[in-house]
């Protein structure tokens, strides 16, 4: 099936009428906070710095996990 012009606006036409019959965004209620509530999550902080360690670690691996390759190379070629 082709995009055609009319197909296009058909389209534009059908999306734009079921958004008008949707709520309006005035008919939802959020509960609205001030900065300094929304930062008090701890856990959301524990999880940054357990990525940041993780992160850490996983780049020491990869040097060992280098080092590794290079030392069986090494001793491949001397076989």
């Amino acid at each position: 099936m082709r995009l055609t012009n009319s197909l296009l606006k058909r389209i534009i036409l059908e999306e734009a009428s079921k958004m008008k019959n949707s709520r309006s965004v005035e008919d939802v209620h959020a509960e609205e906070l001030d900065a300094d509530e929304f930062g008090s999550d701890k856990g959301l902080e524990k999880k940054i710095d357990y990525m940041k360690a993780l992160k850490i670690e996983e780049s020491r691996l990869r040097k060992r996990i280098e080092k590794i390759a290079e030392t069986r190379r090494r001793i491949a070629r001397s076989l």
